[in-house]
């Protein structure tokens, strides 16, 4: 059976730092709001429990930070339980105890299948307390991101040597000042750091191409509404009250946008054969090795 991957975020749009890029940065939920994050949260998990007949993996994405909320830590303690669920992944600033995550999946079998997509931000914390909790997440699966900004090149360096080998770096390219942000020498350091640097610097032109998006992934709301991709608008029915079988394309489908430059979407592109490279730790970003993939060569 191929596992479906799912993509959940919640209303949850809080987050305890303060970066300057972020909209979200020291954002306070209100009670509401953290009270409808929880009970979503919840009926997220019981509608993955429901569907036996599927396997899963999934990845928690929220606008803010979701790990230093007790919820979520019962939601994975549940997830990684289940024999369907194959992974479980969250994005987080790691700015949480590290005790946490062990106990909330204690057995080898739960933590074979739980990962973490960490992202160190460098006015918010400091590499030695950053990595110091990073080498206390020995025996998971863990990745460390930093926004490729020129004035990070400093600490993606540092993080590159100091890092442990249970964790691999990434870069997220920064694009937000359209194409052409990085001079050659800029690009090449990073890439030096990251060999999949290049791939992620590009919108990838995607319309009319195959897409697993909707066959082997669908991105889920707090209100249950899914999507066949993160990046596109249209709802094709709701995880927490459809037939999964409902919600699915039984064939990959053509990408409806001009282009994809996010890891969470093109990661489903067929030709670019991100679930090869990834395997069963595509969801916290950790590939199996480190090389230039043939796209790239052929650009």
């Amino acid at each position: 059976m191929t596992d479906l991957r799912v993509l959940y975020r919640g209303p949850l749009s809080s987050c305890n730092y303060d970066c300057a890029y972020c909209p979200f940065a020291k954002h306070v939920s209100d009670r509401e709001e953290l009270r409808r994050d929880q009970a979503s949260l919840e009926r997220f998990v019981d509608a993955v429990e429901r569907n036996t007949d599927q396997t899963f993996q999934i990845l928690f994405t929220p606008w803010g930070e979701a790990l230093t909320h007790r919820w979520y830590w019962r939601a994975i303690t549940r997830l990684t339980a289940m024999t369907h669920v194959r992974k479980v992944a969250a994005q987080t600033n790691l700015s949480w105890r590290p005790e946490l995550a062990k106990r909330a999946v204690e057995s080898d079998a739960a933590r074979a299948r739980f990962g973490l997509w960490t992202t160190f931000h460098p006015t918010e914390t400091t590499v030695d307390r950053f990595i110091e909790k990073v080498r206390a997440l020995d025996g998971f699966s863990v990745s460390v991101g930093i926004v490729g900004l020129r004035e990070n090149m400093g600490y993606a360096e540092e993080l590159k040597a100091r890092l442990p080998s249970h964790a691999h770096l990434w870069v997220n390219a920064y694009k937000s000042d359209g194409p052409g942000y990085y001079r050659d020498d800029e690009a090449e350091r990073y890439a030096m750091l990251d060999r999949e640097f290049a791939l992620n610097n590009v919108r990838h032109p995607s319309r009319g191409k195959p897409c697993r998006a909707g066959t082997h992934a669908i991105s889920v709301n707090g209100l249950g509404e899914t999507r066949r991709c993160h990046f596109v608008d249209q709802v094709v029915g709701n995880f927490f009250t459809d037939p999964l079988a409902s919600l699915l394309n039984t064939e990959p489908a053509p990408c409806p946008n001009e282009t994809c430059g996010c890891y969470i979407g093109y990661v489903h592109l067929e030709e670019l054969a991100q679930y090869e490279l990834y395997g069963d730790r595509l969801m916290e970003r950790v590939p199996r090795t480190s090389r230039s993939l043939r796209v790239l060569e052929t650009a």
